[in-house]
């Protein structure tokens, strides 16, 4: 799957996201090392602090039916009529940490448009994951 496939189908994905308090939706896809690819939305909540966030949701998603090897995550996010680029919050990364190689993990966010794409190392440096456990 291209990198334009994955963006794609986190704008398709975005549509179905439950944003009545922000409006700002957002729509990821999570790319196995298997091929198979995991949506997700963010999902708001009146109280705010049990909002899931649409990263977290494919994940979820994935591991759930066995998943545990990641190649790529695509995110699509921003405010209806306001297009722009979203990159994970910082407990999105924390679970990527958990599941992905930092060095090979690529993060792709997109506006409905252009792609920009990253490591998770080079965003979230210094991480904490399994291995520091050892």
């Amino acid at each position: 799957m291209t990198d334009k496939q994955l963006a794609e189908a986190a704008v398709a994905a975005r549509e179905k996201a439950y944003a009545p308090y922000s409006r700002f939706k957002v729509g990821a896809a999570l790319l196995g090392v298997d091929g198979l690819v995991y949506t997700g939305v963010n999902i708001e909540n009146a109280a705010y602090t049990p909002t899931s966030c649409a990263e977290r949701t494919a994940f979820c998603k994935a591991v759930s039916e066995g998943a545990r090897g990641f190649a790529a995550i695509a995110v699509a996010g921003w405010r209806d009529g306001q297009p722009g680029f979203a990159y994970p919050c910082g407990v999105c990364r924390q679970v990527m940490m958990e599941f992905c190689e930092p060095g090979a993990f690529k993060i792709i966010v997109t506006d409905g448009n252009e792609m920009q794409s990253s490591l998770l190392k080079d965003i979230l440096p210094h991480g904490f994951g399994p291995e520091d456990l050892d």
